[in-house]
């Protein structure tokens, strides 16, 4: 008795228009980073955050360039299996392939998350403002953007899940097989991307401490990536990094493995920023003019004290 299956839609190409090197996938990455940037712009004027529009700017500028560094650089050289990157490390970023441009296709999420996060961090330091002030921000607006990058994949008909008897199972020309697969990508793009984003949304103003949202959002990705790999088709060069046993339970995929530390890092980093000194959040920045306003305040507080030491030591 043959499976119930949807077929992949036969109209879905990845060239935006045949014959041009542009593509859904990397149109799918300007409406991600777009999306993060106006609810991070969203999130500053509701605060009242003390941001310029070009620090803004600049901020995601470092930003991406450290997720776009570290989404190539652990893909080519955690998820490549031939080789070729370490004999010739000038492929990672040469985006030809036999005089075609190619773009630079192969990205991983787990790179970007933490080159992102090294970008966001060397920021903070070199312009002396808190980082898990501006990471809760950043936590807040990555992940809705990141359901466009999964819908790329699904437009690429790459990244499929493993085969299915479900009723929604969707036959992937790339398998080969014909068989019917989870949508994996689909599955991503709505729990990695639309409910995590929710929940992180909801907590934005209800925060217990300053860098709450970061640790959130690395143990909640971590969390439902890990699951969502149990339908994922692992890649083929790569398969199973850790099996235990016939149980497929117990068998474990590298984006697991990378989804462990993910978890691990985030209860670590929720330990430490809840202890760390003023961890309070600020909810609504005061506005310039009251800013103005307290500071002449706690200058004259400060001059107080001045006199009342001085007339102590007369």
């Amino acid at each position: 008795m043959p499976f119930l299956s949807i077929n992949f839609p036969s109209w879905l190409k990845p060239e935006i228009i045949p014959g041009l090197p542009l593509r859904w996938y990397g149109l799918m990455y300007i409406f991600a980073f777009a999306t993060a940037f106006l609810l991070y712009r969203k999130q500053v004027k509701e605060r009242n955050f003390p941001m310029t529009s070009d620090n803004l700017t600049s901020l995601f500028f470092w930003g991406i360039l450290g997720l776009l560094l570290g989404a190539r650089l652990f893909s080519t050289l955690i998820y490549d299996s031939t080789g070729i990157y370490a004999r010739e490390p000038w492929l990672i970023f040469w985006p030809f392939r036999n005089g075609q441009f190619t773009g630079l296709q192969g990205m991983s999420y787990h790179g970007g998350a933490f080159g992102g996060l090294l970008a966001v961090i060397i920021y903070a330091k070199a312009k002396k403002v808190s980082f898990r002030e501006i990471g809760d921000m950043f936590a807040a607006a990555i992940p809705l953007g990141f359901t466009f990058g999964r819908l790329g994949n699904f437009i690429n008909g790459e990244l499929y899940g493993r085969v299915t008897t479900v009723p929604w199972g969707m036959i992937f020309p790339a398998s080969g097989d014909g068989l019917p697969r989870h949508p994996s990508q689909l599955y991503q793009a709505l729990f990695e991307g639309i409910v995590l984003w929710l929940l992180i949304w909801f907590f934005r103003n209800r925060k217990p401490f300053k860098g709450f949202l970061v640790g959130l959002y690395f143990l909640g990705y971590g969390f439902i990536r890990f699951i969502i790999e149990y339908f994922r088709e692992p890649d083929v060069d790569l398969g199973f990094r850790i099996v235990i046993g016939n149980n497929p339970i117990l068998s474990f995929t590298t984006g697991q493995i990378l989804c462990l530390w993910m978890i691990a890092f985030g209860i670590v980093w929720l330990l430490i920023a809840s202890r760390l000194p003023d961890r309070k959040p600020i909810r609504i920045y005061a506005d310039e003019h009251t800013r103005l306003h307290i500071n002449k305040e706690d200058a004259a507080k400060e001059r107080n004290k001045r006199r009342k030491m001085r007339k102590k030591l007369k």
